[in-house]
């Protein structure tokens, strides 16, 4: 099975590109063959469009919390919810977000979904540190978009399945000490030791998700000394695909919202671990 990972940015460029992941599973084990950088919408939308067959795990959001689009009486299926976001600017939807955050009290500011308790992952209606409202703007209707099948949440193409990943998944479960900075002062010795870490544990499979990942010398070499991971981010996320690709339904939830979403290897609270 064709699996890829996607270290996913809202303004892709030369010094923050799209990263991905290509790699091929066989049960729970991930060979890495390759790792694709795409510095501009034009690439990464034309990689996106070719044909597949594979499965995916990309490193943004696909919902919004329930909480947010009732009280703004947005629409509440998948695709109509994506093109509804599609027609407001980013500083228009930054507008709406940050009004809803206001009359709110502290400490209750921002509505969740119910997978980030789980996933551990920030609320996809931040807009700061980090900004996943605008991964959520421009991902998710690049998806629409490109026609692929967004698993549970809208039926596109079958031989494309897109699923929602996140790194810190895997990554918080091995070392909570931080791997990695966008700021090369901030790109330590401390950081390099925890990606090798995760590396290591990808290796031998001691990881929650328990697939265990190989590649060639070179390219584990360059998930270690990459600063930013954001090739060890693309990883995460083709583990997290690998992962779900072994499960019926894709380890998700039977019944999921379909303007929230779920994130792939995330525990599914009623019943326990996916």
């Amino acid at each position: 099975m064709q699996i890829v990972g996607i270290d996913f940015t809202s303004a892709p460029r030369r010094a923050k590109p799209i990263t991905v992941a290509h790699g091929e599973t066989h049960g729970a084990q991930l060979r890495i063959d390759t790792i694709a950088i795409h510095s501009d919408w034009q690439s990464y939308e034309a990689w996106l469009a070719q044909p597949g067959p594979w499965i995916g795990a990309f490193d943004f959001p696909f919902g919004l919390s329930r909480e947010l689009v009732e009280h703004l009486g947005w629409p509440q299926t998948w695709s109509s919810l994506v093109t509804h976001c599609s027609t407001l600017e980013r500083a228009e939807l930054r507008a709406i977000f940050k009004a809803f955050c206001d009359a709110r009290p502290v400490g209750n500011k921002f509505a969740h979904r119910i997978t980030d308790g789980p996933a551990g992952s920030s609320p996809s209606m931040k807009w700061v540190n980090p900004p996943v409202a605008y991964m959520f703007h421009e991902g998710t209707r690049r998806l629409l978009a490109a026609g692929v099948t967004v698993f549970g949440l809208h039926e596109g193409d079958p031989q494309r399945i897109a699923l929602e990943g996140y790194p810190g998944l895997v990554a918080r479960a091995v070392t909570r000490a931080s791997y990695k900075s966008d700021e090369r002062a901030k790109q330590t010795p401390e950081r390099r030791a925890a990606r090798q870490a995760i590396v290591a544990a990808l290796e031998d499979g001691s990881h929650p998700l328990g697939i265990t990942v190989s590649m060639k010398k070179a390219l584990r070499r360059q998930l270690i000394d990459d600063g930013s991971a954001d090739r060890l981010d693309a990883v995460l996320c083709a583990v997290a695909a690998a992962w779900a690709a072994q499960r019926p339904h894709y380890g998700l939830p039977l019944q999921m919202d379909p303007v929230e979403g779920w994130t792939a290897g995330a525990d599914q609270p009623s019943t326990g671990s996916i």
